[in-house]
């Protein structure tokens, strides 16, 4: 079986620990796009923000700009999983505003795994691709 590759300038972004399958599309791209340690001016290169789950791409969007964390609108609330939205956990991270990624884009990613990218053990949520 061939591995899947990505091809476009992107970040790969797992969120296995916020992840819910009955989160709505809203909470999939708040907890996809924000607040994560992580290099700015590296980011800034990346077209696309993919959201992964136990290695299974769930979503991708096209990535409009990054900004410091908690400073753009967001469904995100306080004591929703507080641990990752109180204000001292914001400190240093980033978030991207971005839309849903074209279809064409989105058919070739949507449910393809990329576990081979993130070993057992790996414990960093962010990797980048061809930036």
């Amino acid at each position: 079986m061939k591995l899947l590759q990505i091809d476009e300038p992107a970040i790969l972004i797992r969120i296995n620990r916020t992840y819910n399958p009955s989160m709505s599309a809203e909470a999939l791209y708040d907890y996809s796009r924000g607040r994560w340690k992580l290099n700015p001016v590296r980011a800034k290169k990346a077209k696309y923000g993919i959201a992964i789950y136990d290695g299974i791409i769930q979503e991708v969007y096209e990535i409009d700009d990054w900004h410091k964390a908690g400073t753009t609108e967001s469904s995100r609330k306080p004591n929703d999983k507080s641990e990752f939205n109180s204000a001292e956990s914001l400190i240093g991270r980033h978030e991207f505003e971005g839309k849903l990624a074209s279809e064409e884009i989105r058919n070739k990613y949507l449910g393809k795994s990329l576990r081979h990218l993130f070993p057992k053990g790996s414990a960093n949520p962010i990797k980048y691709a061809n930036v």
